[in-house]
């Protein structure tokens, strides 16, 4: 017999805050302040979200927020409150042992640091210990040597107890996962980034990762000063857009405070979000 198509529920991990200018890259603060606020250091509140697929035969999680494990003066750097994600489960019926797959879409610590947890004798340990981890190995590669302009986003405590527990599934390119679900390589933020698709009954879902972090994102000029290769995010930004514009592709932003999913419509020749609430 199939397997029942999935549902989708958006799940967060908490909040955390990143500078204004880093967020909007080339975009300038007279025009990016219109639609958020600063606070006096110059940060902005963002999401951290994740998203709970489930059928009658698998619960999979797409990233994992920061977790628990941040030092004090991380959590004062970043304004984290985060470590939401267990107990959201839990309000879905679910403990981290029930979870049979994680996909992270990168390894930056906003979105792998739940990967992991401190056991009782404050060593890292899986958060999810039956769920297999699927990253592509050129993300892999990248965090296990991060150059000097990246090494900041990248937690060894975040990544070195999914090998060394051999739950670490490591893919290579566009790559299904389940029946129904896969990723595609889309590279620019980072090497081996990527997002993930999805069919949920009739519906089309893509989890954009840091693609386009947030609706304010949807400008194709709207990257962010953290992506490594950002001609590449652009391209890939305006293809896949442009293909959920076409198709009616639910869309799913990782760092949205609200407006967290939507579709694309063209609204005086100009794309806008219609939003969904999930």
């Amino acid at each position: 017999m199939a397997s029942k198509p999935f549902s989708i529920k958006i799940l967060s991990d908490g909040t955390y805050k990143l500078d204004g200018g880093s967020v909007f890259g080339p975009v300038p603060k007279v025009m990016w302040e219109e639609k958020v606020t600063a606070d006096r250091k110059n940060r902005i509140k963002m999401g951290l979200n994740c998203l709970l697929l489930q059928n009658d035969s698998a619960n999979i999680l797409i990233d994992t927020g920061v977790g628990t494990k941040e030092p004090l003066n991380l959590k004062e750097f970043y304004g984290l409150s985060s470590g939401r994600l267990v107990r959201q489960l839990k309000t879905e019926g679910l403990t981290p042992k029930d979870i049979s797959a994680v996909i992270l879409s990168h390894l930056h610590f906003d979105h792998a640091g739940g990967a992991t947890r401190f056991d009782r004798s404050g060593f890292p340990v899986p958060t999810f210990p039956k769920a297999k981890y699927y990253v592509q190995n050129d993300a892999w590669n990248d965090a296990m040597n991060p150059n000097e302009r990246a090494r900041a986003g990248y937690h060894n405590d975040d990544l070195y107890p999914l090998k060394e527990s051999g739950q670490l599934e490591i893919i290579t390119g566009n790559t299904e996962i389940y029946p129904g679900i896969s990723v595609q390589l889309t590279n620019g933020h980072t090497r081996g980034h990527q997002i993930v698709l999805m069919k949920c009954g009739g519906e089309r879902v893509v989890f954009l990762g840091d693609l386009v972090p947030t609706k304010h994102h949807l400008g194709l000029p709207c990257i962010t000063s953290f992506d490594y290769a950002p001609e590449q995010t652009l391209e890939q930004k305006r293809s896949i857009l442009e293909q959920a514009e076409k198709d009616g592709w639910m869309i799913i932003f990782p760092h949205a405070l609200e407006d967290r999913a939507g579709y694309i419509e063209r609204r005086n020749g100009k794309p806008q979000l219609r939003v969904v609430d999930l």
